[in-house]
């Protein structure tokens, strides 16, 4: 019998979990999980962990539950090489020309504030439309497509 996946989690490798985490929140649009139960806060699950246990991971998830859940754990490694797997955010579906560039450019914008960092603006030739190279608080690359 085969087995049909229906839903996928995104892992990220990062040194600050919850950092590239709520980065990720404000891209997409993502919420956190609420605390474990007999905590108020994040901050309080994560005094009562031991030390090393501190701070080691986080998540976050599309609220309406249409897009994969990501996960975010620490690892102590930095990252030395461009990703293999990155996400490519679609703010530019169904735009052409000059609308897409301005829409991509507004997103890059919007996304410098938060922390991001702009790699390249690719723009339209004969068989590609414009997308933007940019990387996340932690240098993960991603694409606005």
């Amino acid at each position: 019998m085969t087995t049909t996946v229906r839903h996928v989690q995104v892992t990220f490798d990062c040194a600050q979990p919850e950092r590239v985490a709520r980065f990720w929140c404000e891209v997409l649009g993502y919420v956190p999980p609420s605390p474990p139960d007999g905590f108020d806060t994040w901050d309080d699950a994560n005094a009562a962990l031991p030390p090393e246990q501190r701070d080691a991971w986080f998540a976050c998830s599309d609220p309406t539950g249409v897009g994969p859940r990501l996960f975010f754990q620490r690892v102590p490694e930095g990252k030395v090489v461009k990703n293999r797997v990155h996400l490519d955010v679609r703010v530019g579906t169904g735009l052409v020309g000059a609308e897409r560039l301005a829409t991509l450019v507004a997103e890059r914008d919007r996304l410098l504030a938060l922390g991001a960092t702009c790699v390249r603006v690719m723009v339209a030739d004969e068989e590609n439309e414009s997308c933007i190279v940019m990387q996340d608080v932690e240098g993960n690359e991603f694409c606005l497509d």
